[in-house]
């Protein structure tokens, strides 16, 4: 295919749409058709996504399996909209999520629709833990994200969504360090044990306890199992509500279907989001031990907690990929693969002082010596036609999150890219340095 020079997004657009826009920042061209692991501009343009919607197309844009299932959902006039009332379509997801993913792993929650958004869903589990337990406070980790509504936002860590907006911190949360934020000779769990049954720390028992087992907005920061199991302990001894936010680390993305299942342990409250959806289309549960479900009819409601085309289309993503172990080996098949090309590529920069983690198919590499550096590799990736964004503290890390559907030609031409960009700028970098160093030596 011919590549023209991308068409950027209109001065109408930009005088319409809100300066809250971002993505459209990063990647100023406007989209027109998307397949797979592939978008494609208004001029024809092939761009390789390893983005996925932010980890909500683990199943690739416009799967063809279950745009199907969508298809002949619409055709069939079944329920599109229905609040929380029982249809064919709910009940079939019910079931299926309940045969396919809980049973087999033998977990035994309620679930609860919510409102269809990853932030609504960690609202519910906030409030939800507080009227159980009768206690206010949550304790959160250091580079959490857990989303942008106030009691979500109260308990991410990035003070960039929270400047200028009275009344986003405090709000009963506490801060803890998350595993290897401290030097790892400190026990962070030793020191929220301190915390927690000290009465003169200035932090009370809370209702719940609330984390990633993967952090993706805040690096790519990677717990391991053992100081998962550890809080795990901690929560139990505590009578303290655990509540894992699998919003975007969940549905595959680190290879089991939940994030936690590496370290074998039970969450009394799971959030999920994003990919639950299957297709790009809204849709958020809460699962919950049945012990916990102390709701009353409609005390946590929504209008569009009823989508059944997001039903349809995650029963078919259920049945499709996860009726057997095929999908969770080929993630780790490729999952081995990008791990290992970015060890590559940070061992043939050691100037840059690269960090490589992630599980599954999401990862992050850090420049430590050029932290300045992931936003630079972004937009020259881009040029190049692949997406790719930052996330952590400063934007310091470059996050991958391709589609767990990707093909191993396509993961492997992305990385082929992303060596061209560091090659390119990591030259451009040295040649400046040496410039530099030879006038002052003059």
């Amino acid at each position: 295919m011919t590549t023209t020079t991308p068409t950027t997004t209109t001065p109408t657009v930009d005088q319409i749409e809100s300066n809250v826009r971002s993505y459209s920042r990063s990647f100023p061209v406007t989209f027109r058709r998307a397949l797979g692991a592939k978008m494609w501009d208004t001029d024809g343009n092939e761009y390789l996504d390893f983005l996925a919607g932010a980890g909500t197309l683990n199943y690739g844009h416009n799967n063809p399996v279950i745009r199907e299932a969508v298809i002949a959902h619409i055709e069939s006039e079944a329920v599109v909209h229905g609040l929380d009332m029982m249809t064919e379509t709910k009940a079939k997801f019910l079931q299926t999520f309940h045969e396919l993913i809980l049973a087999p792993r033998d977990l035994d929650y309620k679930v609860q629709f919510c409102g269809p958004t990853g932030t609504n869903a960690v609202e519910a589990a906030l409030k939800l833990a507080r009227k159980v337990t009768g206690r206010a406070g949550v304790i959160s980790f250091t580079n959490g994200y857990h989303g942008m509504t106030l009691g979500a936002l109260a308990v991410t860590g990035n003070f960039y969504h929270k400047e200028s907006i009275p009344g986003t911190e405090g709000s009963n949360a506490t801060f803890m360090p998350y595993n290897h934020y401290m030097e790892d000779s400190i026990d962070t769990l030793a020191l929220l044990r301190q915390y927690l049954t000290d009465n003169s720390s200035g932090v009370a028992l809370p209702a719940a306890i609330i984390v990633e087992t993967v952090q993706g907005e805040g690096g790519i920061n990677v717990a391991s199992a053992k100081w998962v199991r550890g809080l795990r302990e901690l929560c139990t001894e505590f009578s303290v509500l655990m509540i894992v936010d699998d919003i975007q680390m969940g549905c595959g993305r680190t290879g089991g279907f939940f994030s936690f299942e590496e370290a074998d342990i039970t969450p009394d409250i799971v959030v999920l989001s994003k990919s639950i959806g299957a297709y790009g289309l809204p849709m958020a549960l809460v699962l919950l031990k049945p012990e916990l479900d102390q709701w009353t009819p409609a005390q946590h409601n929504g209008t569009f907690r009823g989508h059944n085309l997001a039903f349809a289309a995650a029963t078919k993503a259920l049945e499709h990929f996860w009726s057997g172990s095929e999908f969770t080996q080929s993630i780790r098949h490729k999952s081995q693969i990008l791990n290992e090309e970015l060890q590559k590529l940070a061992a043939a920069y050691p100037q840059a002082d690269f960090e490589v983690r992630g599980r599954g198919l999401a990862y992050g590499i850090e420049a430590k010596a050029m932290p300045e550096l992931a936003s630079q590799i972004r937009q020259a990736c881009f040029a190049q036609k692949l997406i790719v964004e930052t996330c952590g503290s400063d934007d310091q890390v470059l996050k991958f999150l391709p589609a767990l559907t990707i093909s191993e030609a396509e993961l492997r031409r992305g990385m082929t890219i992303l060596s061209t960009v560091l090659k390119r700028l990591l030259a451009s970098e040295a040649a400046t340095h040496e410039a530099t160093q030879m006038k002052k030596g003059a």
